[in-house]
């Protein structure tokens, strides 16, 4: 994955499989993620859904990576980040394997990725991965889906989530919970 790039980032279970079947598998997965993700992208928003998931990222500057002790040694720096991805997705298959018993592959191969390229695609983007449960009849307002960045991003609790990017492409937190309230969702996304 190139440097200092936005991306939609997603995937779903392998099957008609679920990969989140408790609160504790989205929290550990957002641990994961912490421990994996964080120190290389910079997190817009996500969503995870009990059989998908969603983040719409930035891929860190190449001078940011180098500050990574073990990406500054890396003989394949390109495919650092993407490393991490797959860190996260097997590390977290490990235990949710281990939890139901099963064996084998969680998540599709590969993952997905799309960059977002203009900043329209990345509201409506947005929109999308926030409106996602309510689309699939899991909650009738974003602000009830207690599995996504949209609450993160509307109060006022320290956050690693980039609030202040989000929140300035929306003009105010009023108009992203106006724009999220919105429907029929937004054409010209990918769909699951």
């Amino acid at each position: 994955m190139e440097t200092d790039r936005h991306f939609h980032i997603y995937n779903r279970a392998n099957g008609k499989e679920h990969i989140f079947t408790s609160s504790e598998n989205y929290e550990f997965f957002l641990r994961k993620y912490k421990k994996y993700l964080f120190p290389v992208v910079e997190t817009f928003c996500y969503c995870l859904m009990p059989n998908h998931f969603h983040f719409l990222v930035k891929v860190k500057s190449h001078k940011e990576l180098l500050k990574i002790e073990n990406y500054k040694n890396s003989k394949k720096q390109n495919l650092y980040v993407s490393k991490q991805f797959s860190n996260l997705f097997s590390s977290y298959t490990q235990a949710f394997n281990k939890q139901e018993s099963r064996k084998g592959n969680l998540f599709m191969r590969p993952f997905k990725r799309k960059e977002v390229l203009d900043e329209i695609y990345f509201r409506k983007l947005m929109h999308y991965i926030h409106t996602n449960p309510v689309e699939a009849g899991l909650c009738n307002f974003p602000n009830q889906w207690q599995h996504s960045s949209y609450n993160s991003l509307i109060s006022k609790k320290p956050t690693l989530l980039m609030r202040k990017e989000v929140l300035n492409y929306f003009d105010s937190v009023e108009n992203f919970v106006f724009v999220h309230s919105q429907t029929p969702r937004i054409s010209g996304i990918e769909e699951f």
